[in-house]
Formats: structure tokens, C-alpha cells, sequence
């Protein structure tokens, strides 16, 4: 059984939420980042992405960028951005995208359950990005980026946890992409204690987005056995049944080697390959689909029966499918965590930026794929499984800002 906890988080002060509040830290590159924080001195992309702060050739994971993040902090709570709450809170955060609503709770949750595989992973990490979001939280003193974690859906915790429609909501802005967020913040103890006491009934946690923020988490928590808030990490829970997985798409930038021909020739063998017209969808439909561009032109793979049937769930998914037919023995990507020769596009970009980025240099192929469902993630969990990396991406986001949670002691003013 999971524990869940209130705690004083760092948010912004009454009236500077949209001052304050940014897209998070690993949705946009330095270029993209510079622009979102241009002309905005509160917006908290200054703690999140310090890098901002530096020439673009500057190495981003040098310790004077982590610790211009917590010169930023100490800025943005001096100037009065953010402030403390004064007392243990837990906080309902509702947001509203495309007329869909999902609504979970801010609070922390132990590293221990991470530890223990009662709060469940589906993907490997890596140790790179573990050491920049630890360095982060040493630098700074608090885990500014929520991990997003899901429960199994139940009608009593989901209403105990709903957005509270009578009362006015503490927080309500809207995104740059159109996405309301709005925030309850729940501070009467009796409260507090019915929340805790529902989540009783829950057996586990999944982690649906944060792989890497969990991990350094747990090794922050290692390295500060004596510091007890360092044991609790912030997170955002909603029910699955809520969240909306959206596709997460792989462009490689070469064909290994092969002309177009070739490579159609040796993907038959898995796959019946079928030209798309200008008037039907370049995203999947179906399982068992995936969407390919190749010389400007979009295809459809179906995938051979031979290809899932059988498998156990992980194997089934239509990521692990391209992975382990196309991939590996074709494009000769064994490790899509560290290969240079591949990058993944979340689904919220569109179709549009696969053709763009294998245009842009002439060659390569881009996959497009069906979005796995929240119920096979479940079940790869449940398993102890690893999915393949980057088999989900999560709309909405989460933003970042809206609060922060303090482990050590906060940096003082400049």
C-alpha cells in the first residue's frame, strides 16, 4: 500500500501563477526555452532550464549552471514570485484540454515505495539523465518537476479526490496551449486525513511520466539517509481511467546503409506495406498499425500475425514490435536509449514535424505509431516488465512553477 503525504510547497505568490508558471523543463529544446522565457523575469523556465542563462555552446550539466538555478530560485522568492505555505497541504490540480478532464492530487510520495516496486515503473532510465535532474535538486534544494503517477481507477478515491465544483478554485489559468489548470489547495486537517485514509484502498502507484525525476529521487534519498524530507518526492496522482496516452513517434536518420527499395524489399518479410493516399490519415488507426514516411511518401505496415501473436504483453506492444523487426535487425539501432541515429517525437507535434525532419536532410525514415493504451502499461507493470523507451507521451502536461517541493533548506536571497 502506497503512502501519500501533505507537504508546504513552494508556489507562487496570489496573483503571479501566470507570471510564474512554464511548460516543463524536458518538453523544448535551449532555443525553444530561450523564447518562452524572453521577457518573462518571473517565469520559473529561469530554475528549470539555468542553461537559458549561458552561451548555447556552454555544457548545460556544468555545476555553474545547476547553480545558477538556485541563484534564480533565491531570486524569485526575494522579488516575491514565490512564496511558502505556511502548513502541510495536499492540492487538487483539475486540467482541461480539448474539452477532456483529469483531475489527480499534488503531494509526496515515499521513496521507499519507489524502491520497493510498490510505486511500479515501465522503462529503463538513463544514468546521464538521472545525474542532471539529482544535480538539479542538490543545487537547488528542492524537486522542482512533479513525477506523474496513476492509480487504478475507484469511484470512491476518484471522488474524494475531484475537483471541489462549488468552490472557486485557488489557481485558474490557461496554457499557451489552450490547457486550463486549475488548483484546490486543501489545507483543513480533516481533509487531509480523508484523502490519506482513501488511498488505502489503493495496492499500487504507476509511474506514467517522470521515469528519470523518480530515479534521482531514490538516489537523492540515498545519499541523505538523516534528512527526512528527502525521503518523500513530489508527485501529481490521477486515476487511469483519466489520462490520455497520445502516439510517440520515432524518426531515424539513416537506413543503415540500404537504398529506399532495399529496406521496403527486407520489411515486407514482417509487414504488409500499403501507400497512403493524400486523403487518408498518416496516424495508425489500430493496433498492430504504424504509419511510415519514406521518400515523401507515407505508407501503412500492418503487422504480420507472426510478429505478436503469442507474445507475452510487453513484447505485443506495437513499439516493441517496430523495435524488434525494424529497428534492430534493419536500421541496426540495438539501443534507442543512446543511439544517436534516432529521435523521438511526442504526438502533440504532429504529423507535420515527421516529414519536416526526414525532409530536412533528404533521407532517413520517420515511424508513426498508435498510441499504447493505458491499460497495456498497466499490464506491463503488473508484470515487472520494461517497455521500450519512449513508448508513451502523456497529454496534457503537467506544468512546471505551479509548486515546488522543498527538501533542504531553501537558498537565501542574493
Amino acid at each position: 500500500m502506497p503512502q501519500i503525504f501533505p507537504f508546504r510547497a513552494l508556489r507562487p505568490s496570489p496573483g503571479k501563477e501566470a507570471q510564474v508558471h512554464c511548460a516543463p523543463y524536458d518538453t523544448m529544446n535551449r532555443e525553444e526555452a530561450v523564447a518562452m522565457a524572453s521577457g518573462k523575469p518571473h517565469s520559473f523556465l529561469h530554475v528549470d532550464r539555468p542553461d537559458i542563462h549561458f552561451p548555447a555552446a556552454h555544457d548545460p550539466h556544468l555545476p555553474e549552471v545547476y547553480g545558477r538555478a538556485r541563484t534564480e530560485l533565491a531570486r524569485l522568492i526575494e522579488e516575491g514570485a514565490l512564496r511558502q505555505d505556511l502548513t502541510d497541504c495536499f492540492t487538487i490540480y483539475r486540467q482541461t484540454m480539448d474539452g477532456r478532464q483529469q483531475t489527480g492530487i499534488v503531494c509526496t510520495a515515499l521513496t521507499d515505495d519507489y524502491d520497493k516496486g510498490i510505486i511500479k515503473k515501465h522503462e529503463f532510465t538513463r544514468p546521464d539523465k538521472e545525474d542532471d535532474r539529482l544535480a538539479h535538486i542538490e543545487a537547488t534544494g528542492c524537486q522542482c518537476s512533479p513525477v506523474f503517477l496513476a492509480y487504478r481507477s475507484q469511484p470512491g478515491l476518484d471522488a474524494q479526490i475531484a475537483a471541489p465544483e462549488m468552490t472557486p478554485p485557488d489557481v485558474d489559468l490557461t496554457d499557451d496551449l489552450g490547457v486550463r489548470h486549475e488548483l484546490w489547495i486543501i489545507n483543513d486537517a480533516t481533509q487531509v486525513q480523508a484523502i490519506q485514509s482513501s488511498f488505502k484502498q489503493v495496492d499500487f502507484l504507476y509511474v506514467a511520466d517522470g521515469h528519470h525525476r523518480s530515479a534521482a529521487a531514490s538516489r537523492c534519498a540515498a545519499l541523505h539517509p538523516d534528512e527526512g524530507l528527502a525521503q518523500r518526492f513530489l508527485v501529481v496522482v490521477f486515476p487511469h481511467n483519466q489520462l490520455h496516452v497520445m502516439d510517440y513517434n520515432r524518426v531515424v536518420h539513416d537506413l543503415n546503409g540500404m537504398d529506399p527499395e532495399t529496406f521496403v524489399s527486407r520489411l515486407s518479410q514482417d509487414f504488409l506495406i500499403e501507400p497512403l493516399s493524400e486523403a487518408e490519415s498518416r496516424s495508425p488507426q489500430s493496433l498492430q498499425t504504424v504509419g511510415m514516411y519514406l521518400g515523401g511518401q507515407w505508407y501503412r505496415l500492418t503487422a504480420r500475425p507472426h510478429t505478436y501473436e503469442g507474445m507475452p504483453p510487453v513484447e505485443a506492444l506495437d513499439v516493441a514490435i517496430l523495435q524488434r523487426h525494424v529497428l534492430t535487425p534493419l536500421l541496426g539501432i540495438e539501443d534507442p536509449r543512446v543511439s544517436e541515429r534516432i529521435s523521438f517525437v511526442g504526438g502533440i507535434r504532429g504529423m507535420d514535424e515527421l516529414e519536416q525532419r526526414v525532409d530536412a536532410r533528404g533521407h532517413g525514415v520517420a515511424f508513426s505509431m498508435f498510441a499504447t493504451p493505458m491499460e497495456a502499461l498497466l499490464q506491463v507493470a503488473d508484470d515487472n516488465d520494461i517497455m521500450p523507451p519512449k513508448s508513451t507521451w502523456f497529454e496534457p502536461k503537467l506544468r512546471s512553477g505551479l509548486f515546488v517541493n522543498p527538501i533542504f533548506d531553501l537558498p537565501p536571497s542574493p
